[in-house]
């Protein structure tokens, strides 16, 4: 399918925005990826919080998301009738656009998050929804004024979107893969094959297996980056590979509560600049699986999850990548002839292969009109179905942790914090 990148409809140029809107006449998603379409149909969602300076009214929070539009025009993508590059109609800005007042933050953010599954309730709107809450009597001793949310379909956009946005600079994505860098026909061939087969054997085990919804909660955790810095210095190991551990083995240690008995299954993303001709040519981000290996020796396990990140991410990743692809091009074909093989019992499928999705996302740097009121901390996330998620988020002073899990999970985020004041009296 060609790609359509969402900088053709960011320019001027009349005819590329009436090629576009003629593409998705009929079916809105006709210009997705096939990464795209996988994260649409799995109803898969990305949040993005943050406390504010500044109070918001209607008309305030409707210039937001419109300046917020022009910085990211895959937002004007994926309805039915949309017209791909242009600014929205004011019946559009209101009906996706809220504000409120509350009487306290308490709890806020956590009360506030979900899994958004109300954008894709309204095929004629945009598949995100922008969101404040305004605090009665003005703000409180912290300087917080208001809290912002912003909930998208993870189809239009990413971690590296809202690193980007935060700095109030362009989030388009333009066409992601690498059109001169081919890769080898056979090791081409090898990832669809292996892709069409998983996607194949995954749709019949579901509809065999048929496995059970896992009800997910939200839940964030903000630390101190100094803090984490420091601990990761003297464990001489990767601020992100610190992070990680902590997380798995708050979770996980037990061998009750992970998937296999001596090793953390993880799946975990990563930005590659080393593009290829078969990348996505929407998504930046690449996919990568770990096994960390258990032992009771905290120090000793930090450092093995530092070893297998090192070997990971110095092998070549694109056999995994290419599989990964593959697989969402084999659903999107199945789903057209069977569409009844690709249910949600396959999507809940997903969640039994790994223990745990860790996401770290770029650093968000709050600078511009768009976030200048912003206040650290600052919260992102993203849910899918039945699948425990973690979603690492850097700003300048803080690191969230944003979890998407099982209830029997969350007793266990507390153990996070007495994991590193264990490391650091160690």
């Amino acid at each position: 399918m060609k790609s359509f990148s969402a900088s053709s409809f960011a320019s001027d140029h009349t005819a590329a925005l009436d090629l576009a809107a003629e593409a998705v006449r009929d079916n809105p998603h006709a210009l997705f990826t096939d990464f795209q379409w996988f994260l649409l149909e799995g109803k898969d969602t990305i949040f993005f919080t943050a406390f504010s300076r500044r109070q918001f009214d209607k008309a305030s929070i409707e210039n937001l998301t419109a300046h917020m539009v022009t910085l990211a025009p895959q937002l004007t993508h994926g309805f039915v009738g949309a017209r791909p590059g242009y600014p929205f109609a004011q019946h559009i800005l209101d009906a996706i656009t809220s504000v409120e007042e509350v009487d306290s933050f308490d709890g806020y953010p956590d009360k506030w998050l979900s899994s958004s599954q109300d954008v894709f309730g309204h095929p004629d709107l945009p598949l995100f929804r922008v969101m404040a809450a305004n605090l009665k009597g003005g703000p409180d001793a912290q300087g917080r004024a208001s809290i912002i949310q912003v909930r998208s379909a993870h189809a239009l956009m990413e971690g590296s979107d809202a690193a980007l946005l935060t700095r109030s600079q362009t989030a388009n994505h333009g066409i992601q893969s690498d059109k001169g860098n081919q890769l080898a026909w056979l090791k081409r061939l090898r990832g669809a094959i292996a892709g069409y087969l998983f996607a194949t054997m995954s749709a019949l085990a579901a509809a065999i297996i048929n496995p059970p919804e896992r009800p997910l909660f939200f839940r964030t955790l903000a630390l101190p980056r100094q803090r984490i810095r420091a601990l990761a210095n003297k464990l001489g190991v990767r601020q992100r590979s610190l992070y990680f551990a902590l997380v798995t083995y708050a979770l996980h240690s037990e061998k009750e509560r992970r998937v296999k008995e001596k090793v953390i299954t993880a799946a975990y993303t990563m930005l590659d600049t080393n593009r290829t001709a078969s990348d996505d040519d929407f998504f930046r981000v690449r996919a990568l699986e770990a096994r960390f290996p258990v032992t009771d020796d905290l120090p000793a396990y930090v450092r093995a999850v530092d070893a297998e990140i090192e070997v990971k991410e110095n092998t070549d990743v694109t056999k995994f990548q290419l599989m990964i692809l593959a697989m969402m091009r084999a659903l999107r074909s199945l789903k057209k002839i069977m569409p009844w093989l690709i249910s949600q019992k396959f999507w809940r499928l997903q969640s039994t292969t790994a223990d745990l999705v860790l996401t770290l996302v770029p650093p968000h740097r709050t600078m511009g009109p768009l976030t200048e009121w912003m206040i650290e901390p600052i919260y992102c996330g993203a849910f899918h179905q039945s699948t425990n998620i973690c979603t690492f988020c850097p700003g300048r002073e803080f690191m969230t942790l944003n979890f998407v899990v099982e209830e029997r999970h969350l007793s266990h985020i507390e153990r996070v914090e007495t994991l590193i004041a264990q490391l650091e009296a160690a």
